[in-house]
């Protein structure tokens, strides 16, 4: 084979392995491929020039966005009015646009961290990490398809409690790497991190660090509202009404949630309702959450969730979704296509500080759709919360893979931080997830329903859900210091 067939050979390689990277996600859940893609990426970017591996780490980012969040397009022009062509386009633009993200610290890897294949491993483990964590708030954050989701339900997963997402994907580069290595090198060493990685992931496994506190019976209603036509003023009560029907037979229960802006009658007019909602909970000793459009004082939206009945307090949205409730560069972009000038795209977030949600007297650790996949989002809402709640649409992601994996991260948050998870959707997928990050119950997705559950409720505090990521980024920024002295001292010597 020629120089420039294995360069084209290599090139492939990566962006394949890109592109077959989300299928280790939910709803595939193939999760092999998460130890695979990585490696793929590793070996075809350990030689050749620094330009090169630098392209190559752009492909795997290509084809890693291009197939894990087409889901996009389908908000795009089944909701956003935009003719197939064009949303082809603009998510080809956003996919090419955000894999850039990538080439600081691929450049940074294969500038200096590939003397020895020791270096290579340390240097590409770390620099991946800090890239997730880059992407989670670079442009205020895409905190998606991050390596650690892949392996969830394997033993690897195990560490998120101690390390959270971040940590969990440098755990699983950690075993994949080494073990891979084992084969090539054929040297005892290499199989040590990946027997300790898989040896602590199942000794964690056992291990309870909160505790049984009680219980919650819970109804969790998916209403399965049209949203071509939810915002119509003339579908206000009706929308209101199929709610209030769906909940006729669950008062008494400790917890009725209604799902992400469920009203859609603008709060200061809601307050008929409201208050009878609110005497209802009293009266039948039961909490409603509900999620309800407000108004700030300069008039401006905001997407909230409130508690009624034997609940207090409310939550205004506090990290918004670009292009979805407020527009970028808006005085440009209004007006170029409906998808800019979506119903509810003019929000406001609301404080970082706010008091949480408490239910029965008890804190509540509340997020509202996109928010639940950031991971110290979700753990400084509350501080040792009994429970986790999050309220979702993903009505605009239609039946794409996109509900699957914002599915899938809330489990990781569950995980993170030790907590039963409730989650209410306008039409899928809700559910209700223990501490353990797994699927208690589900309810079909396109269809009107309630779930019931008995969610456990959690006392004590994970390390995760007091430290965060912090640990996880100090160690990887100390590995590629360490490494990098090490290689400058060899030089020198």
């Amino acid at each position: 084979m020629t120089l420039a067939q294995n360069r084209r050979v290599l090139d492939l390689a990566a962006f394949g392995a890109g592109a077959l990277f989300p299928f280790s996600l939910s709803p595939f859940d193939f999760w092999p491929l998460a130890l695979a893609a990585p490696v793929v990426l590793f070996f075809a970017t350990r030689t050749g020039s620094t330009g090169r591996s630098v392209v190559r780490f752009y492909l795997f980012n290509l084809g890693m966005f291009g197939v894990g969040v087409s889901w996009i397009f389908v908000s795009i022009h089944t909701y956003g009015g935009a003719s197939i062509f064009l949303a082809a386009v603009l998510v080809g633009i956003f996919v090419a646009a955000y894999s850039l993200v990538s080439i600081p610290l691929a450049y940074v890897y294969s500038r200096f961290f590939r003397s020895t294949v020791f270096a290579g491993v340390c240097g590409f483990t770390g620099l991946w990490v800090l890239q997730e964590w880059v992407r989670s708030w670079f442009l205020t954050g895409f905190p998606w398809l991050f390596l650690g989701y892949g392996v969830m339900g394997t033993p690897l997963a195990q560490f998120a409690p101690y390390v959270g997402v971040f940590g969990v994907s440098l755990v699983t580069l950690i075993a994949a790497l080494s073990l891979c290595l084992a084969f090539e090198q054929q040297k005892v060493r290499w199989v040590l991190p990946f027997m300790l990685v898989l040896t602590g992931g199942f000794v964690l496994e056992r291990i309870q660090l909160t505790e049984p506190d009680g219980s919650m019976t819970v109804s969790l209603v998916q209403g399965n509202v049209d949203q071509h036509v939810k915002w119509r003023p003339e579908n206000r009560l009706p929308i209101l009404n199929r709610y209030l029907d769906a909940s006729e037979d669950e008062w008494g229960r400790d917890l009725i949630v209604w799902p992400e802006a469920s009203i859609t009658i603008f709060r200061e007019f809601a307050g008929e309702y409201l208050d009878q909602l609110n005497h209802q909970g009293r009266s039948r000793g039961t909490t409603v959450v509900l999620g309800i459009p407000d108004r700030d004082a300069d008039g401006r939206f905001q997407n909230t969730i409130i508690a009624l009945g034997e609940g207090e307090g409310g939550y205004i949205k506090r990290r918004l979704v670009p292009f979805g409730e407020y527009v970028p560069l808006e005085n440009i972009l209004r007006g170029m296509i409906s998808f800019f000038d979506l119903p509810m795209s003019r929000n406001r977030p609301g404080p970082s500080d706010q008091l949480p949600l408490q239910i029965g007297g008890r804190p509540v650790s509340a997020s509202i759709c996109y928010e639940v996949v950031y991971p110290e989002l979700v753990r400084e809402a509350a501080r040792s919360p009994a429970l986790l709640l999050t309220v979702s649409n993903d009505t605009w992601f239609g039946a794409s893979i996109g509900p699957w994996q914002h599915l899938q991260m809330a489990r990781m948050r569950a995980l993170e931080n030790g907590r039963a998870m409730v989650r209410a959707t306008n039409n899928g997928v809700t559910a209700v997830i223990d501490h353990r990050g797994r699927l208690q119950a589900t309810l079909p997705q396109f269809e009107a329903g309630i779930l019931r559950h008995e969610v456990e409720l959690r006392t004590g505090d994970t390390p995760f859900h007091r430290f965060g990521s912090r640990p996880t980024l100090a160690v990887s920024l100390l590995l590629l210091i360490c490494i990098q002295g090490h290689v400058l001292l060899r030089r020198i010597m």
